[in-house]
């Protein structure tokens, strides 16, 4: 490990914005946007004047700190400038409805809250009591922050000494959806994104100084975290930030504007960029060639996590811009990816091989492993665990088991060492590449007059991608029609994350059930 070099002391924001300036990197440019960029002195001005700014406000040790940001240049100064003098940033989606944005500045008792300009009127929409929060900040990346923050920032001094922090000091959570219940908040330590650094960003994608990162994946998650907020950081390298949506054409903008070396994307938007740009072919009368220039030609690597990767979109990858796709697997507890494919060793349709540094095993529900070639529970073991759930000692307890976190997902192993996913053991969906759990949305179609029941289950479209499917049970004096089911599912579009809303509704006379009454989902499946 490198910290070895600090004695005891270990700060994550010395590490990934510190250290690149004492080792002469200053100048350089550590963050593209479309807007600007910044060299790593600029990113350490801003970090810094934040931090001061922060504990002008009176924002302590452990104090958390939460960040409802698009993917601009201050999330860095919000993020690393809260683990700069010792508090706790907690980025969330930006998708969210205002009772989620409740629910966690409620279940965190965070004492502030730092958002975007654009994303405030979700903010203003929150109609119950926030107990613990006492301070908001307001941020555009073109004007800075709101006043009165703004005027701290603008006073604040450019240096300061960092909190005195040790590798398992709290240094951020990350929120984990569940299949039932609440979300949960993992800890996770200073030490935790060095531990990715190493094994992932240098142990697989070999990552190097003069490696441009973008990845299309947002900040707030566990994925974009590490892909745009520390893994560049960690050797040096560059990023691309991008506060759009990533649709197709704003993606391929950035491509050909930046031209990054290293991208991130998730399935969905594979196969999204595929249909974009077949169609584009067509239209122009092109024959695509993989060696011309194109979109893709600088990069030397592209990687998809957040569901499992369809050999059809890897091979129409492959065969277009001639790049190969990694596949890999992490997740919110263990903060990236443990398992992947990797350049020059990948076997389409799997999730690859354990990347280094981490163990894996396959497990029965007695907790034995199971052989070869059957389908097992996957656990993980690697020092980038989190330590715990926020407030949650049952659930702590049963995924994190001892050295060891239980993921959720299905697995078998082939001989020759590859996993392959198999589903998920409970009712979870990752839909883009996110957890969606079927509990949320049958609770809000149960809402709609029309539903006596309702159960929520994945189902794959033409593309071979989960999305939500819903079967409906009608009230009494209600009949299936096309216009019911398009009011079903605009009714989950008003109430929820766009992602969130069932692709499909059937309507059915009864749902199977066990002895004990329960909806038996893997049976609709």
């Amino acid at each position: 490990m490198i910290h070895g070099e600090y004695g005891d002391f270990f700060n994550v924001a010395d590490y990934f914005i510190d250290r690149n300036i004492r080792q002469g990197r200053g100048h350089k440019i550590a963050v593209y946007t479309e807007y600007r960029n910044y060299t790593y002195n600029d990113i350490q001005k801003m970090v810094n004047k934040t931090a001061n700014a922060l504990r002008e406000l009176g924002i302590r040790v452990d104090d958390r700190v939460i960040i409802i940001m698009l993917d601009v240049p201050q999330f860095y100064a919000i993020f690393y400038g809260a683990i700069k003098i010792g508090a706790v940033p907690i980025p969330l989606n930006t998708m969210l409805t205002p009772d989620d944005y409740e629910y966690y500045l409620n279940d965190s008792r965070a004492r502030c809250l730092v958002i975007s300009e654009e994303l405030l009127p979700v903010i203003r929409n929150i109609k119950g009591d926030l107990r613990y929060l006492r301070d908001m900040i307001v941020i555009s990346e073109k004007e800075g922050a709101h006043i009165p923050f703004k005027q701290k920032y603008r006073h604040a001094p450019e240096t300061i000494k960092t909190e005195y922090t040790t590798k398992d000091d709290v240094a951020f959570w990350l929120y984990s959806s569940g299949s039932t219940g609440s979300p949960k908040g993992a800890i996770h330590s200073q030490n935790d994104m060095l531990v990715v650094s190493e094994s992932y960003g240098q142990g697989v994608l070999g990552l190097r100084e003069d490696d441009i990162l973008f990845s299309a994946a947002r900040l707030f998650f566990a994925y974009g975290l590490g892909n745009s907020g520390y893994l560049p950081f960690s050797v040096g390298a560059s990023v691309v930030l991008n506060p759009q949506p990533p649709k197709p054409d704003n993606v391929l903008k950035h491509l050909e504007r930046f031209r990054p070396t290293v991208f991130f994307g998730i399935p969905t938007l594979y196969g999204q960029i595929l249909e974009f740009v077949e169609k584009r072919d067509k239209e122009k009368g092109i024959t695509p060639d993989p060696n011309a220039n194109h979109e893709f030609s600088s990069v030397r690597i592209c990687v998809s996590a957040g569901e499992a990767l369809p050999t059809d979109i890897y091979y129409r990858w492959k065969k277009r811009f001639g790049i190969d796709i990694l596949d890999g697997i992490g997740s919110t507890e263990m903060l990236h990816i443990f398992l992947s494919n990797r350049p020059g060793d990948i076997k389409p349709g799997s999730t690859g091989k354990p990347v280094p540094g981490y163990e894996l095993k396959l497990v029965d529900d007695e907790g034995r492993e199971v052989p070869q070639g059957e389908i097992g529970t996957l656990l993980v073991k690697g020092g980038s665990a989190a330590q715990q759930y926020w407030r949650k000692r049952e659930k702590t307890r049963l995924t994190m088991q001892g050295e060891w976190i239980n993921t959720g997902d299905k697995y078998y192993v082939d001989k020759d060492g590859y996993y392959f996913c198999a589903g998920r053991g409970d009712d979870m969906l990752k839909v883009g590449g996110i957890w969606v759990s079927p509990v949320e949305v049958e609770n809000c179609m149960m809402e709609h007059p029309a539903v006596r029941e309702v159960a929520v289950v994945g189902k794959k479209d033409e593309k071979d991608l989960v999305k939500p499917k819903a079967y409906v049970v009608l009230r009494e004096g209600y009949s299936p029609s096309e216009e019911l089911e398009k009011e079903l599912k605009q009714w989950v579009l008003d109430r929820m994350a766009k992602y969130k809303y069932p692709r499909w509704v059937e309507f059915v006379t009864e749902l199977p059930k066990s002895s004990t009454g329960k909806i038996q989902r893997f049976k609709l499946r």
